[in-house]
C-alpha cells in the first residue's frame, strides 16, 4: 500500500507542443501508457483515436482560427447551424473561432454543406490531415475564395483583450487526487477530461509496484484513532482487491476500491470556466478536499493570469 498527498500540475509546457503531442500525452493517462511515448509515437496514437471515434480525447486539442469571409450569408449560416461547441467572437472583420478537435470533427460531420465549416475543416485538414481523414465527404474539401481562415497562435491569443481570451484561451491541470474530488470535478460540463482507468489499470502489476495507491485524507492526524481505522480499511481493501485479481479482471476487482484510490485526472477549459471553478470550489461551504487543492491552483492562476483571475 502506498499513500501520497493530493497535488495539481500546470500543463502549460503542453501549450507549445503539436496537437498530436499535447492529445496524446493527455490521452495516455487513461491507460497510464505514457512509457510508451517517443518521438515518434504521437502521430500513430492520435490517428487511432480519430478512427475509433475516441472523442474524448481529442478534446484535449484546442486551435483558435481566425476567419474572414466576404459573404455575409455564409457567416449567417455558420451561427445557424448552432456550433455551440466553438468560441466565436468578432475581431474587426474578421471572426475569432476556437474549437477542439473534436468539435471541428463533429461540426464536419453534421453541417458538411456549411460553407465556414468546410472551409475551416478544410484549412485543419491541410495541416493535421490524421484528424479528418475517415470523415472526409466524397468530393472532399476545397478552398472557398470568399472565406480566408489562418491559425492563430498561441501568443496572439494571449494578447487578446482579458473578456476574450478568457474565452479563447485554455490551459489543461493534471491532479492527483482521490476518486472522491474526481465526482465532484466532473460536473463541471463545459470542462474536457480524462481520468485513469481503473477498469484497464491493474495495480499488481510492476509498474504500478504491485500495490493500491491512496490519497492522504485531510480529515484525520496521522496518530490519531481515526487516522488508524482508515489506514487499516485501506489496507484490508488492497488486499482484497488483489485478491480477486488472482480469478478476476481490473474491472470486476475494481468493484471493491474506495473514495480514497489515488487517480489522476487532465482537466482541460478555458480561463472562463477556470474562473467558474475556482468561485464555486473555493468558498467555505466547498468540500474541504477539494479546498485543499482548489486554493493554491487559484492562486497560481492570479499569478499566470492577473487580469483575468483576482
Amino acid at each position: 500500500m502506498h499513500i501520497v498527498p493530493p497535488s495539481f500540475e500546470v500543463l502549460d509546457h503542453l501549450d507549445h507542443e503539436s496537437l498530436a503531442v499535447r492529445i496524446e500525452f493527455c490521452g495516455r493517462i487513461c491507460y497510464k501508457s505514457e512509457d510508451k511515448i517517443d518521438r515518434d509515437s504521437a502521430l500513430p496514437f492520435v490517428t487511432k483515436m480519430a478512427e475509433h471515434g475516441h472523442n474524448s480525447v481529442l478534446e484535449m486539442g484546442v486551435v483558435t482560427l481566425q476567419v474572414l469571409c466576404s459573404d455575409q450569408q455564409k457567416v449567417i449560416d455558420l451561427f445557424l447551424t448552432q456550433p455551440k461547441y466553438l468560441h466565436i467572437d468578432r475581431q474587426g472583420d474578421d471572426l475569432l473561432v476556437t474549437g477542439s478537435v473534436r468539435a471541428f470533427r463533429e461540426m464536419l460531420m453534421f453541417h458538411p454543406d456549411c460553407a465556414m465549416v468546410r472551409a475551416m475543416c478544410s484549412y485543419l485538414n491541410r495541416r493535421h490531415p490524421y484528424f479528418f481523414s475517415t470523415i472526409l465527404p466524397e468530393n472532399g474539401l476545397k478552398d472557398d475564395p470568399t472565406i480566408s481562415v489562418t491559425k492563430m497562435e498561441l501568443a496572439d491569443v494571449d494578447r487578446l483583450p482579458p473578456e476574450q481570451r478568457a474565452k479563447h484561451r485554455h490551459i489543461g491541470v493534471k491532479f492527483i487526487v482521490n476518486r472522491a474530488i474526481t465526482h465532484e470535478i466532473v460536473r463541471h460540463r463545459p470542462c474536457s477530461f480524462l481520468q485513469e482507468s481503473q477498469r484497464y489499470c491493474r495495480y499488481s502489476d510492476d509498474k504500478f509496484g504491485n500495490e493500491v495507491t491512496f490519497i492522504k485524507p485531510m480529515f484525520f492526524e496521522e496518530d490519531s484513532p481515526e487516522y488508524a481505522i482508515w489506514h487499516r480499511a485501506m489496507l484490508d481493501t488492497e488486499k482484497m482487491y488483489l485478491q480477486l485479481l488472482e480469478t478476476s479482471s481490473p474491472q470486476a476487482a475494481r468493484t471493491v476500491l474506495p473514495n480514497s484510490c489515488k487517480t489522476e485526472l487532465i482537466v482541460y477549459a478555458n480561463l472562463a470556466e477556470w474562473r467558474h471553478i475556482f468561485n464555486l470550489r473555493t468558498t467555505k461551504a466547498a468540500e474541504p478536499s477539494m479546498r485543499e487543492v482548489m486554493i493554491p491552483l487559484q492562486e497560481e492562476f492570479k499569478t499566470r493570469f492577473p487580469d483575468i483571475f483576482h
